[in-house]
């Protein structure tokens, strides 16, 4: 489902260069559950960026679905980061300002659903992760848990191919992140291919298989026995 062919990525300022990927080789099959971990700094975030397309590498080659997506335009890069990909990030990325149901509804707008269309899926997501009572909700009035939910609705309301999660439990509470977590599984065990970057080992051993990062290089790899 993903190739990553000696990957680089690069930071520049006037006066300084930083290296936070060296030549990163890595292949994500149909179906798989894989963490990325590492210590801080050591680019786990920045290789998810650059394979969920939210950042351009400074060198390599990334496949997705078979596509190269460095010969993509960047109409065509957008077009699959909606119609292909889904995103969860750590600090929700919720619109304060909209209802539960409303966020889930923005990327489903984005790809052309009508107002109905989108409204119907959103609820229907909403209410098979177990927040049908928070549909008219704002964020406000959720808590960190139901806002992660929420945000992993939004994510998989256009049924993606791969979803990408950014460290999605860091801001949770155990009880709120054990949630989030066997939601994933039971997203897995439906078939969903799941890229996630995490710390925490007590969540890593719902992977199939982890690869380590140490200062931007695979040091090592493990799967679940």
């Amino acid at each position: 489902m993903i190739k990553v062919k000696n990957l680089h990525k690069k930071y520049a300022t006037k006066h300084l260069e930083t290296l936070v990927l060296k030549g990163i080789d890595l292949e994500v099959k149909e179906g798989e559950f894989l963490g990325i971990m590492g210590r801080s700094g050591a680019g786990k975030s920045t290789l998810m960026y650059q394979m969920s397309l939210l950042d351009h590498p400074s060198g390599g080659e990334i496949l997705i679905d078979g596509a190269n997506t460095e010969n993509m335009s960047p109409k065509e890069r957008t077009q699959m980061r909606l119609g292909t990909l889904g995103y969860v990030f750590q600090d929700y990325a919720l619109i304060p300002e909209l209802t539960a149901s409303e966020n889930v509804m923005i990327p489903l707008l984005m790809r052309g659903n009508t107002l109905k269309e989108a409204k119907d899926i959103a609820d229907g997501v909403l209410g098979k992760i177990g927040l049908s009572h928070r549909i008219e909700n704002k964020p406000s009035q959720l808590s960190g848990g139901e806002q992660q939910r929420v945000a992993v609705a939004r994510a998989m309301a256009h049924d993606p191919k791969i979803l990408f999660a950014d460290e999605p439990t860091a801001n949770l509470d155990t009880v709120s992140g054990e949630s989030v977590i066997e939601l994933f599984e039971e997203l897995h065990k439906k078939g969903q291919t799941i890229v996630m970057v995490t710390h925490e080992d007590e969540y890593a051993k719902y992977c199939d298989r982890i690869v380590y990062l140490e200062d931007g290089k695979i040091v090592k790899e493990s799967r679940k026995k």
